[in-house]
């Protein structure tokens, strides 16, 4: 009976209503929600403190760092163009793409490490669509007011009040907007030729685009996007829960503390009222960048910065209570009311250690192979458009094209020799020794001969050897001396 019923429902033909139909019916359920603009409120604390720090810190290595100079050059420099990227006293060429590798995944693990320990750590104070969105929140909050003046702002008519305040807000926008698009170019240009290039007006085709392109992206992320970024487009906030256990540190709301809920004075006794600690104020909304309410439980959506903890701490002091109604917390901390102290004793558990093992240890190999780096590097090519040959007095020829890269930023000079052949001599078309300028690289065609009775095979493995004359240091390449083919 019942499957009669249904495979009559499938046989069924589908009937498609009209827009006209459709209004007819009634209102119409949408499956989206508008987006409500979020006006976060400012609030002072311990984390807001941090953030402000970070935020800080975070612009002053920015805009700061490529003009520093260093061995009369950019002391950061990403030099696409001549292919060399500068790094204080490093210079990295394109072989050494490992090391940028190895960088990609020491961030990883290191992200893997705090969040497993705090939870977003990197959102809530360093990651740049929050720095960015902090600032374009102070400029918004200078221009026009505070959260409540802004709100009212949105609701107003249009007036000449209210343009002129938003000229101005996004003038500043733009302003800065662009100084943040300058300094990226400027890691991947001479900041000081592109700041001359900008004050001329003679910036080239790329550097336009690239300065113009980043500010736009700093300009929507922050002034418009904001927290629509960390909610939708941001990948972290999808797998983050992978990272998290019972003993993750998270902001937490005490729930079994805080309910429930309700408005009451400050001098009535919460007991009697049959009220938990919570005055549901909605303050901690209010300061949320993102616009959740931690109330409801942890959410993807939270960033971890903290602002909630500051805002229900200072509600807690005005009302007299026990701060910590939220606070960071673990799960298991919450739920089994541990103290302080055995909750963060449990941070250091197997998960973390091994982070921060494998973390260390990258970290340690990667500084090891930077110290130990060769301060040259040699590649060795048989010359294939120069075949083996015998020469008029009996010796047999081979001729090798050498690669060499200087990686200091001082000129030097290099000589060759010949290991695995007896009586062997080697000429280049250059005089020995021949001189490779700072930070640049040198092909020099060398010929290795050998007496015919020396060479018994035919492919002999010899080594070229390269030494700089102020290096003690010696670099072998091998490679294989052919014997003519009668």
């Amino acid at each position: 009976m019942h499957e009669t019923k249904h495979n009559a429902a499938i046989a069924a033909p589908l009937k498609f209503y009209s827009a006209e139909e459709i209004s007819q019916q009634g209102e119409v359920q949408r499956l989206y929600a508008a987006r409500l603009k979020v006006h976060p409120r400012l609030i002072a604390g311990w984390f807001s403190n941090w953030r402000v720090v970070f935020v800080v810190l975070t612009q002053v290595i920015y805009f700061g760092v490529p003009w520093l100079s260093w061995n009369d050059r950019q002391a950061v420099l990403f030099d696409v163009a001549s292919r060399k990227f500068y790094l204080f006293d490093l210079v990295f060429w394109p072989h050494d793409f490992i090391y940028l590798a190895l960088l990609l995944i020491i961030s990883a693990l290191a992200l893997f490490l705090f969040t497993a320990a705090a939870g977003r750590l990197w959102c809530g104070y360093a990651c740049p669509q929050t720095v960015y969105t902090e600032i374009f929140v102070w400029i918004e909050q200078w221009v026009e007011g505070n959260r409540i003046q802004r709100i009212k702002l949105d609701q107003s008519p249009l007036t000449a009040r209210k343009i002129t305040l938003r000229a101005t807000k996004h003038f500043l926008w733009g302003i800065f907007s662009l100084i943040t698009g300058f300094t990226f170019v400027g890691y991947f240009t001479p900041i000081e030729a592109l700041a001359a290039d900008t004050l001329s007006l003679s910036l080239g085709g790329w550097a336009t685009f690239w300065m113009l392109f980043y500010g736009f992206a700093t300009y929507g992320n922050a002034g418009w996007l904001r927290e629509q970024v960390c909610k939708y487009m941001c990948p972290y906030a999808r797998f983050q829960s992978v990272m998290f256990d019972p003993d993750t540190l998270v902001v937490t709301y005490d729930a079994a503390r805080g309910e429930p809920r309700g408005g009451r004075s400050r001098s009535a006794d919460p007991a009697q009222l049959n009220l938990g600690s919570c005055i549901d104020c909605h303050i901690c909304k209010h300061v949320c960048p993102v616009d959740i309410d931690i109330r409801d439980g942890l959410q993807y959506e939270c960033i971890g910065c903290g602002a909630c903890v500051d805002a229900c701490d200072s509600v807690m002091d005005q009302m007299g209570y026990e701060r910590g109604l939220i606070r960071y917390a673990s799960e298991n901390a919450v739920a089994n009311k541990l103290s302080r102290l055995a909750m963060w004793a449990r941070m250091f558990r197997p998960r973390i250690l091994g982070y921060a093992f494998i973390l260390g240890f990258l970290v340690f190999a990667v500084g090891y192979s930077l110290q130990h780096r060769p301060s040259f590097k040699v590649d060795v090519l048989r010359d294939r458009q120069a075949l083996a040959r015998e020469l008029d007095d009996g010796y047999l020829e081979n001729v090798y094209r050498l690669q060499l890269i200087n990686i200091e930023e001082h000129d030097r000079r290099f000589t060759v020799d010949v290991q695995g052949l007896e009586n062997a001599r080697i000429a280049a078309e250059v005089e020995m020794p021949f001189e490779v300028a700072a930070t640049g690289n040198r092909q020099v065609v060398v010929r290795v001969a050998a007496p015919a009775d020396a060479v018994s095979k035919r492919s002999t493995p010899i080594e070229l050897r390269v030494r700089a004359d102020d290096d003690a240091a010696a670099i072998s390449e091998p490679t294989v001396f052919l014997k003519p083919i009668n």
